[in-house]
């Protein structure tokens, strides 16, 4: 593992770095291996939340860097989502697959409790629910754990829901209809929430181009399209993007669309769950330029941060799925915007989020009440 040093970076100080965040706190736990980040970036909205990565970062620079992003996309996120909850997200360094333990989980827990409230989180890329339900036995500020320990169980569920209402949004933006059918998709990604998307796009009779490093996925989306009214297309991972769909859906890792084939897309639209699709927000421009249709990934995606968010009050799978669809409103909300503002639908959604900030900034919500500590939403 690497150590917790300052930055090495000397063109910008820590303080620099952090510039805009409310709080960034370096956890370190020698006993456990413990070696990690946490990241409070806003707290307009409530508390923050945001889940925990894990991931073998080359330097603390770069955990960092991801952290701040990550928090900073949190924010918006949850004011997209329109849940009571600020943005925040938390880094450990470490190899998943090997370095992992109870005992690093139950140290990162304490340091979650030690910020008093200010901070939930729950599963990311490199870490599970279980082991988060270690991490619980030292806090009650953990989401997403199984409903087995109390939690609201697969977020991927809700998620693949929220994409589903993205993907009918945009249809009806394209072609004046919300029936999946009428369009083609490639599927970047059949992970838990791609091979879901995957799955209703095959009932709801539409052709699909899928791909994955995963054979068996490959395999297992194949045989649910034989009992399907839809059909599906194995493609390359390499080739995927380059399908002559009407709608490109990633589903795996960010940063998929950048400045070497963005002007290689043969797609009307884009609409997926993977975070940050763009490179660089400034691509945004491109594809507006080109015409193709670009639904916000944090507006998509936010299916599983209303159901963790959701849990907090009592989970409650019935009041997630009416929120998700929701999806669909804001979804269309922000192409209308752009439409008629003549930005892009990333600039239509920032300002969207932020005019709900705005907004919610001169009220008080349910975390000011004086007959509680602010942040302790949990009746302990």
């Amino acid at each position: 593992m690497n150590t917790l040093n300052p930055s090495t970076n000397p063109t910008l100080s820590i303080m620099e770095k952090i510039a805009g965040h409310e709080q960034v706190v370096f956890c370190n736990d020698p006993v456990s291996g413990l070696q990690a980040i946490i990241a409070i970036h806003d707290t307009t909205l409530g508390p923050a939340l945001g889940g925990c990565r894990m991931a073998p970062y080359a330097s603390v620079d770069e955990a960092l860097d991801d952290v701040l992003r990550l928090s900073r996309g949190m924010t918006y996120k949850c004011a997209a989502a329109d849940v009571d909850f600020g943005g925040g997200k938390a880094v450990i360094i470490g190899n998943p697959a090997t370095d992992k333990s109870p005992e690093l989980f139950r140290a990162f827990g304490r340091f979650v409790d030690s910020l008093g409230g200010r901070f939930y989180t729950g599963t990311d890329m490199g870490t599970t629910m279980d082991d988060f339900v270690h991490a619980s036995r030292e806090t009650s500020r953990i989401v997403g754990i199984p409903e087995a320990f109390g939690g609201s169980g697969d977020s991927s569920i809700p998620t693949a829901e929220g994409v589903v209402y993205g993907l009918r949004a945009t249809i009806e933006t394209l072609f004046g209809s919300d029936d999946l059918s009428r369009a083609t998709y490639a599927i970047q990604g059949l992970g838990k929430v791609g091979f879901k998307v995957a799955e209703k796009l095959l009932l709801a009779g539409a052709t699909i181009y899928v791909s994955d490093v995963n054979e068996a996925a490959l395999a297992a989306i194949v045989t649910q399209a034989e009992m399907a009214p839809g059909t599906v297309r194995v493609v390359s991972p390499h080739e995927i993007h380059l399908t002559d769909a009407d709608v490109f859906v990633p589903c795996a890792y960010g940063g998929v669309i950048h400045a070497q084939n963005i002007a290689l897309l043969p797609c009307k639209a884009i609409c997926g769950s993977a975070n940050n699709q763009l490179a660089d927000e400034q691509l945004a421009h491109v594809l507006m330029d080109r015409g193709i249709l670009y639904a916000p990934d944090y507006i998509v995606n936010g299916g599983g941060l209303i159901q963790v968010a959701d849990e907090l009050y009592g989970a409650n799978h019935e009041r997630v799925l009416l929120k998700t669809r929701h999806i669909y409103d804001a979804v269309l909300e922000v192409f209308k915007e752009s439409h008629a503002e003549n930005i892009t639908t990333v600039e239509a959604a920032n300002r969207m989020c932020e005019k709900r900030m705005q907004i919610r900034a001169k009220h008080n919500n349910i975390f000011t009440n004086t007959t509680k500590p602010k942040w302790d939403i949990r009746n302990h």
